[in-house]
């Protein structure tokens, strides 16, 4: 489990980078690139795979619109160089948390996706927010 100050740097960096990935067409530019690259390799690749996930619910079915995911709300990420996984992972859109698992296969810089799969689960129960430390 990640230690409370790696996640609020984390948190941090994702609520810095969220409005640059919202809008349609997203890549990376060089103000990401450069916020990414202030992170450690592996707060770098969870940081560019939850862009990534962000981009492609974006463009999927569904009308989803989401403002920020965090991969490790309901489990932790599993890391194996540079692929991260997670099912334990939600996005926000439209004021709703829904359940996301997805697999992520990166550059060795961390900087760029290879690969990512992704699948789009149940909504969140507003009950099992707090527990989960999810927000409005």
């Amino acid at each position: 489990m990640k230690r409370p100050a790696t996640r609020l740097r984390i948190a941090l960096c994702t609520l810095a980078l969220a409005p640059l990935a919202a809008s349609p067409a997203f890549s990376i530019d060089a103000r990401i690139r450069g916020q990414l690259e202030k992170l450690t390799p592996e707060e770098r690749l969870e940081q560019r795979c939850d862009i990534e996930a962000m981009d492609r619910i974006s463009d999927g079915k569904g009308g989803f619109r989401p403002d920020k995911v965090i991969a490790y709300a309901f489990g932790d990420p599993k890391l194996d160089g540079t692929t991260l996984k997670t099912r334990g992972a939600v996005f926000r859109s439209r004021g709703e948390w829904f359940r996301l698992s997805y697999k992520c296969e990166a550059s060795d810089d961390r900087l760029e996706v290879n690969a990512f799969k992704y699948t789009v689960g149940d909504k969140v129960p507003h009950e099992e927010w707090a527990a989960h430390y999810l927000y409005d």
